[in-house]
């Protein structure tokens, strides 16, 4: 934690806001001005930087105590990850609403159910929630001018999507679709934006949730320019065990269509069933119908031609 005055000389304390929110190694620590100042424009602008809380000089020892106390409990329940299950996604809601205003958002979320295949929205749509998946599997793609498929995110249990274009303030730049019969959980716009400007602990949350799916992407993009298409098809069916083999079943075997495989390798349809009958030949894999399972996940991950 960081007890920081205002007025210092050299750099004053909203100098040392700044330069320590620029540092990811120090931006999550907690941040609390003291200060002789007690003007309000004074005391917005430290809150508007980032700071935690703000005490004004002179002041009793049990408000610096108290004021110590909330932001240590505040690290204590940041300190791990959320239980990826709609309990988990309400205890963490509720450790986040610290004020009458975003009880809210814990006890009028609703949740809906998408059968196989439904739209959960389209391409620029303006997003009107954030969604967090209770259970099943979620897809985003987007189409090209020839009308193939390209999917850019898969999502299962314990998974938010759709917040990249809130946080923008934009239309979806894709479509999100249900893969097989899903539960999920609609919060309203309004709601999260909300706590995401009013919490420092959510609002780093989702930045390194951005950070991590951008830095996926980059991967993703840099192996699709210069992987051949077995490679490709190996790496795929990886990260499909990956996702959803949570509970690292040996043997694991998922359902998915060859449409969707070939949407995820970015590869026509052929050359996918062509691959995954070589890599059955070969005993990486065994295929019934759109089931597949994975036999030798070590040889498809050291594969490289």
């Amino acid at each position: 934690m960081i007890l920081c005055d205002i007025m210092m000389p050299e750099l004053d304390g909203y100098g040392v806001l700044y330069m320590v929110s620029k540092n990811p190694e120090t931006a999550s620590i907690p941040f609390i001005f003291l200060t002789a100042k007690s003007e309000k424009d004074d005391f917005r602008k430290g809150m508007n930087m980032g700071a935690d809380d703000y005490l004004t000089k002179p002041f009793e020892d049990t408000e610096l105590l108290d004021a110590i106390e909330k932001r240590l409990k505040r690290i204590e329940q940041f300190a791990g990850d959320f239980v990826a299950t709609p309990k988990g996604l309400n205890d963490f809601f509720d450790s986040l609403t610290g004020s009458e205003s975003l009880d809210k958002l814990t006890h009028e979320k609703r949740s809906k159910k998408f059968n196989k295949k439904d739209t959960v929205f389209f391409e620029d749509d303006y997003p009107n929630f954030l969604y967090f998946v209770n259970s099943g599997k979620i897809k985003t793609s987007k189409m090209n001018k020839d009308g193939k498929d390209f999917i850019t995110g898969l999502y299962s249990d314990g998974d938010f999507f759709g917040y990249m274009e809130m946080i923008k303030d934009s239309n979806y730049t894709e479509t999100a679709s249900a893969l097989e019969n899903s539960e999920l959980t609609l919060i309203p716009r309004e709601d999260f934006l909300k706590l995401l400007y009013s919490s420092k602990e959510v609002s780093t949350k989702f930045i390194k949730m951005l950070a991590g799916s951008m830095a996926e992407k980059q991967t993703e993009l840099l192996n699709l320019a210069y992987d051949t298409v077995r490679k490709r098809v190996a790496d795929s069916l990886l990260k499909l065990s990956e996702k959803y083999n949570t509970a690292n079943e040996p043997n694991f075997s998922m359902s998915i269509s060859r449409d969707d495989l070939a949407a995820i390798v970015g590869t026509a349809t052929e050359s996918v069933i062509r691959t995954l009958s070589e890599f059955k030949a070969d005993g990486y894999i065994n295929i019934k119908g759109s089931n597949i399972t994975i036999l030798a996940p070590d040889k498809l991950k050291n594969f490289r031609f």
